[in-house]
């Protein structure tokens, strides 16, 4: 491009360049999360000396010159801001299994994926364990019986648990849990079969925990209005406890792609305010003199603000709620001050707050798809915004109901595909037909309930509610029966999303005919999609578990244990297949206790237990490398993968490679980073 054309280009971006310095904010919070090695002080000297050096220079560059140095100085604060973050939420984290009691507080109650209530503890105490090399917080799921004391927060509570350390990738480059758990301060993860004994009523004092005990009186109270799924439907949107949803119900709803209404986001804080605040307008409008006298509209926006704070501290507070009401406050700020509420440049002020805040928020799938839905219906209808509709009303409203859910499906399906290995292909009609009564119905009958608490009439509103509940779950389940309703896809490589994003923002932003670079991008990201292959060959973290790539889907070493690991590897290949299936597939030769696979011309050998680990050892100058689920001395000779090794190392993945398997460990991919070094 001749620099005339450049400048002229630049030129056209007057007025459009806010919403670049979220995107180069963002850019550097996931070059620091992208990295393989953790910057060191002499990075970060470097990083402010880079910055002094820009700033030196900024007044006295040129404006093009201005506008690099600009961007830089963005991207080196997220990058800075993630850094800061990752190193503020530092806690200790167990370096070893143990086995033995725990005692601690009850801060947060919810369920496992397999369905098990979950208790938060912090001011852990462990037997014999110096409190230096104790945890702040741990996660255990409740397996057994609990006779002697049902959970609730600020309960100090003792039992006996299995902990461990959180656990990293199921495999390299996928999904890390390690890292989520230490933005989540959770230095150990583990289960009981034991009851929980009480050491302690409740505190009554600390907000946190008297909102969250709220929260749960709440959420009883609903569920003892309306028994069943419906009162667990709207427990769940009203303040955050899935607790009483049933299996079958989450995955007719994920199946359906109406799982969003169930996460109080965008939609639901956006739907409650915006009830909110045309009520106030509406009621101030009624009565005489008051809307020539007051400003209404700025009333109102208080109102709507104020009424998004209850619901932003009743519902839980958690990342997808507050990232919801940072939106909805940039919004009416800008009523506030006579601007126009909906425009990019609100979006992007609130993606700089969230990520300010929580700038680990990036790489999740709650931000990428609350902000690519956002992006595009701004977008979508800013452009239609001085186009005049003359066709009858009724049909204006059911356009845009269907456009508005074509437009946000539209957004959000690479990212849910890309991170769920899913696509509902009825999404579309299922919620053209539900969305309608969340902000016609549920959400005003909420409002409604919450307003009639206080005289003990809430059962007006939520029986209000009930019915369109129903609906909903209703349209969930038919539409996941309809055959072909959902189809898995393979996992992207690592490139893809971020191309996606940038070619997509830059539809979306650029001004002027350059923007349609950015259809290429998006294609050559949709093209390396379309070309991914899977490894050939798969090991859990544990050793316990192999997968092995046949013609049929992946073949499982065993059809239980490890099952997250078998769940995430079945669904990153877009196999829709269960662990059980999958394991009576064909791809290992067994011979005794050990089995036997090929990779790339080489003879691994799998064994599980110390007899067969035994065997496996035995035999391993005829193999290319030895997999075992136990510790065990290293034969000469041999490439032994043990308990050792692989806790040290993570999850493998084997390829053919030019002299026999080529193995990659999640560590080769994860790097040397805060959250993936091993406790000493």
């Amino acid at each position: 491009m001749p620099p005339n054309s450049i400048l002229t280009a630049l030129d056209r971006q007057r007025g459009h360049l806010f919403p670049w310095i979220a995107v180069l904010y963002a850019t550097g919070i996931a070059i620091y999360f992208g990295l393989r090695v953790e910057p060191n002080a002499q990075h970060w000297w470097g990083i402010l000396a880079l910055a002094v050096c820009c700033a030196a220079i900024f007044r006295f560059g040129a404006e093009t010159l201005r506008l690099l140095l600009m961007a830089i100085l963005v991207t080196l604060a997220g990058f800075s801001t993630a850094g800061l973050r990752a190193h503020q939420v530092a806690d200790v984290t167990l370096g070893w299994r143990y086995y033995g009691s725990v005692e601690g507080r009850i801060v947060e109650i919810d369920r496992s994926a397999s369905d098990a209530v979950r208790v938060t503890l912090d001011r852990v105490r462990l037997s014999s364990v110096p409190p230096a090399r104790t945890p702040g917080r741990v996660r255990i799921a409740l397996h057994g019986e609990r006779v002697f004391v049902t959970p609730e927060p600020g309960q100090t509570v003792i039992l006996t648990a299995n902990l461990s350390p959180p656990g990293g990738a199921v495999e390299p480059g996928g999904y890390d849990f390690r890292r989520q758990a230490w933005f989540d301060g959770l230095g150990a993860v583990g289960y009981t079969r034991t009851p929980l004994l009480l050491l302690a009523e409740p505190e009554r004092d600390g907000l946190t925990l008297a909102l969250y005990r709220l929260r749960m009186r709440i959420s009883a109270a609903v569920q003892a209005a309306l028994p069943g799924r419906a009162g667990a439907f709207a427990s769940a949107i009203t303040t955050g406890d899935r607790a009483g949803l049933d299996r079958p119900t989450l995955d007719a709803l994920r199946a359906s792609n109406l799982a969003h209404l169930l996460a109080i986001s965008g939609l639901h804080m956006g739907l409650l305010t915006g009830f909110v605040f045309g009520a106030l307008r509406l009621t101030l409008a009624a009565i005489p003199g008051a809307a020539l006298r007051l400003p209404s509209k700025k009333i109102a926006a208080v109102g709507a603000l104020v009424a998004g704070v209850v619901y932003l501290a009743l519902s839980g507070g958690n990342v997808a709620t507050e990232r919801a009401f940072v939106m909805v406050a940039m919004m009416f700020a800008a009523v506030l001050i006579d601007r126009r509420a909906i425009t990019l440049r609100a979006v992007a002020m609130a993606a700089l707050v969230v990520l300010a805040l929580r700038p680990e928020a990036l790489t999740g799938p709650g931000f990428q798809m609350s902000f690519a839905a956002t992006i595009a219906l701004v977008a979508v209808y800013g452009a239609l915004r001085d186009r005049a509709w003359r066709g009858p009303k009724w049909a204006y409203w059911a356009g845009g109901v269907v456009l508005s859910s074509f437009v946000a499906g539209l957004a959000t399906a690479p990212v849910a595909a890309a991170h769920f290995n899913q696509v509902p292909h009825y999404g579309l009609l299922a919620n053209v037909v539900s969305v309608p009564l969340m902000g016609l119905v549920v959400m005003p009958a909420a409002v409604l309930a919450a307003l009639l608490w206080p005289f003990g009439l809430s059962g007006l509103g939520l029986g209000l509610m009930k019915p369109a509940i129903l609906w909903i779950l209703g349209v969930a389940e038919t539409v996941a029966g309809w055959p072909g309703a959902l189809s898995f896809v393979i996992s992207p490589p690592g490139t893809v999303l971020p191309l996606l994003t940038v070619g997509g923002l830059w539809i979306v932003l650029w001004q002027g005919r350059w923007r349609v670079l950015g259809g290429p991008v998006v294609v050559a990201a949709m093209m390396l999609w379309a070309a991914a292959v899977r490894p050939e060959a798969l090991v859990s973290e544990t050793g316990g578990l192999v997968g092995v790539m046949t013609d049929q889907g992946r073949a499982l070493s065993k059809g239980k244990g490890d099952g997250f690991a078998a769940k995430s590897w079945l669904e990153n290949d877009g196999d829709g297949a269960t662990q059980a299936q999958a394991a009576e597939r064909l791809a290992f030769r067994t011979e005794g206790r050990l089995r036997r696979f090929e990779v790339g011309g080489g003879t691994i050998l799998h064994a599980t237990g110390k007899v067969a680990a035994a065997e496996a050892l035995a035999a391993c100058g005829e193999a290319a490398l030895v997999v075992v689920n136990i510790r065990a001395e290293t034969p000469p000779g041999c490439d032994v993968y043990d308990a050792r090794r692989l806790a040290l190392i993570g999850a493998l993945a084997i390829e053919a490679g030019e002299d026999g398997p080529k193995v990659v460990s999640a560590r080769d991919r994860t790097g040397d980073r805060l959250w993936s070094r091993q406790p000493q």
